[in-house]
C-alpha cells in the first residue's frame, strides 16, 4: 500500500540536528514498505529557545501554538497527504484538526494510549516536562482509559539533558531505569516516555523493556495506526461524523476564518 504521512512536530526541527536525523532513521525503519513519512517541524522563531517546553505549560500558549497545526494539517490535506500525524504527547490540536478534516489523523499521545492497553493491563507516563502531567491526565480521562493509567511521573530530568544524551546516552538511559522501575513497584505493565525526543534515544539505542515491561515505542504506534486508518479509508470506513464537532465546514469558510483572523490579529 502507497500512503504519505505529514509528520508534524511540536519543535522547530532545524534547530535539533542530531534529534532530528535520529527521527527520521527510526521513523524510515518502522514504517511498511511503500509508506513515506514526510518530517515538519514549528516555523523557525517560534520558540525564545529551540524546545517548545517552556511555553507547553501553558493552556494558553499551547493554544496559540495550535494554530500552526492547524494549518499544517488544512495544507496536508490540500497537498494530497493521505493522514496528518500529530508527534507530541499532549496531542496538540488532535480533537480540532479531526473535526475539520476528511483524511485521519493520528496522535503520539491517543495512540500510545491506545496501544498500551493491548499490552498490559496499566500504562505509565515518564514525563521529562512535569507540568504535563496535569495534562496528559485530562487527556487520559477524555480519552476513557482513566482505569488503565498507573501513574504520571517527572523521570528527573529535562529536555536539555535529552539532547546532550544523544552523544553520551547510557547515564540518562540509567536514570529512565530506575524511574520505570518505580513505576513498575506501583503497579505499571507498560512504559510510555513522553516526548518524543526521550522515545527516540531510548529506541536508538535498543531500551524497549524493562523487568518484563515493554517501554512503548510510541511513533510506531502512531505510524501502524495511521497506515491502518488508511487502510480502512480506502474501504470505505472512516471516522464518524456524527455531531456538531465532526462534521467538517466548507473549506471556503476556514479559510475565510483564517483570513480574518490574520487580519484581526
Amino acid at each position: 500500500m502507497s500512503l504519505r504521512i505529514w509528520h508534524q512536530s511540536l519543535t522547530v526541527l532545524d534547530d535539533l540536528g542530531p534529534y532530528k536525523d535520529a527521527l527520521a532513521e527510526h521513523l524510515q525503519r518502522v514504517a511498511s514498505p511503500g509508506t513515506e513519512i514526510v518530517l515538519h517541524g514549528m516555523r523557525p522563531g517560534t520558540y525564545q529557545s529551540e524546545y517548545p517546553g517552556t511555553d507547553i505549560r501553558h493552556y494558553g500558549l499551547q493554544a496559540l501554538h495550535g494554530l500552526q497545526v492547524i494549518q499544517a494539517g488544512l495544507e496536508a490535506q490540500r497537498e494530497g497527504y493521505d493522514a496528518f500525524a500529530i508527534s507530541t504527547l499532549p496531542d496538540t490540536a488532535l480533537r480540532e484538526l479531526r473535526s475539520l478534516l476528511t483524511i485521519p489523523v493520528v496522535g503520539y499521545g491517543e495512540s500510545a494510549m491506545l496501544t498500551a492497553c493491548l499490552l498490559g493491563a496499566k500504562f505509565s507516563f515518564l514525563v521529562f516536562v512535569q507540568e504535563l502531567g496535569e495534562l496528559v491526565a485530562d487527556n487520559v480521562r477524555r480519552y476513557g482509559l482513566q482505569e488503565r493509567l498507573c501513574g504520571i511521573s517527572d523521570v528527573g530530568f529535562r529536555f536539555h539533558d535529552v539532547l546532550r544524551a544523544y552523544g553520551d546516552p547510557a547515564p540518562l538511559i540509567e536514570r529512565f531505569l530506575a524511574a520505570a522501575r518505580r513505576e513498575i513497584e506501583r503497579g505499571a505493565d507498560v512504559i510510555i516516555p513522553g516526548e518524543v525526543p526521550l522515545c527516540v534515544l531510548l529506541l536508538t539505542n535498543g531500551v524497549t523493556s524493562v523487568d518484563g515491561a515493554p517501554i512503548l515505542d510510541s511513533l510506531s504506534c502512531w505510524v501502524k495506526h495511521a497506515e491502518m486508518l488508511v487502510g480502512l479509508q480506502r474501504q470505505g470506513i472512516s471516522g464518524s461524523r456524527r455531531g456538531i464537532f465532526r462534521n467538517p465546514p466548507a473549506a471556503e469558510r476556514i479559510e475565510e476564518v483564517f483570513r480574518f483572523y490574520r487580519d484581526f490579529l
